[in-house]
């Protein structure tokens, strides 16, 4: 028996995507582990598995699984494949709606390999920044949710961040039980800023797309940034829209095919 699977990108977030009709057959943990490892398996920052749809009027349901075999609930790079993947496979044109355990969302296609996603509206979990001490260090930072949960630091220089010090520190932190994700945030102007994520159960990835709007969303909040901001990360840059409070915050960047292949069970 063999499983068809697709290698795709955002931004040089990896992903292999495959379409799977029943959810029992889908590795264990150990097996998602094996399938990552980039010397000996297909290699890639998550799995994203697409299943049929639960939730009338949407397209698809998908799973998402981590490097490290842990499941989580959203992923934004993750998103902008799996509308591609779908948008290649059934010939589709206009916009879709997908379903995955952070909720449902809706996906637009901007141009061949340029994909729109709108993720919702962000929440966040305090009035104003949290600080903890790290190494008799005090960091302050935000916290946020774009249906996974975020944290964002403000640096001066995001080349000199300490995220591979600071990164599984606070990835691991008790205060947070399930994990978050780490961003790393660099102000240039109201229209412009820099990103590096710490991605939970992966490590650092060249993007990170909800840490991108997570990002935006901080930066609205404290009035920094404008309503429509480019935002770089290692990989390439990501597009975000944002008013406010009340409305949706729209994701824009590639989804990128790499190649195909198959597994011999």
């Amino acid at each position: 028996m063999s499983l068809a699977f697709t290698k795709m990108h955002g931004l040089g977030n990896d992903f292999m995507v495959f379409e799977a009709q029943h959810e029992a057959s889908l590795p264990t943990a150990a097996g998602w582990r094996e399938l990552a490892d980039r010397h000996t398996g297909i290699g890639f920052d998550q799995a994203l598995v697409i299943l049929p749809p639960r939730t009338a009027h949407t397209l698809a349901y998908y799973r998402i699984f981590n490097a490290d075999g842990s499941e989580v609930e959203q992923c934004g790079n993750g998103a902008r494949c799996v509308a591609e993947w779908l948008r290649r496979q059934r010939q589709l044109s206009g916009p879709i709606r997908l379903e995955s355990c952070g909720g449902i969302i809706e996906a637009r296609f901007d141009s061949e390999e340029l994909v729109s996603v709108d993720m919702g509206e962000p929440r966040f979990f305090d009035d104003d920044e949290v600080e903890l001490s790290i190494d008799s260090t005090a960091t302050r930072f935000t916290r946020v949710s774009m249906g996974n949960p975020h944290i964002v630091i403000w640096v001066p220089d995001i080349h000199s961040a300490p995220v591979a010090q600071l990164g599984p520190v606070l990835e691991s932190h008790p205060m947070f039980p399930q994990k978050t994700n780490v961003g790393f945030l660099q102000f240039i102007d109201r229209e412009h800023a820099r990103l590096r994520v710490f991605e939970r159960g992966v490590g650092e990835t060249l993007a990170c797309g909800t840490g991108a709007c997570a990002a935006m969303a901080v930066g609205r909040r404290t009035g920094r940034f404008a309503s429509a901001v480019a935002i770089d990360l290692p990989g390439g840059r990501l597009s975000l829209q944002w008013e406010g409070p009340g409305s949706h915050l729209w994701m824009t960047g590639p989804a990128v095919v790499a190649f195909e292949g198959s597994i011999e069970d």
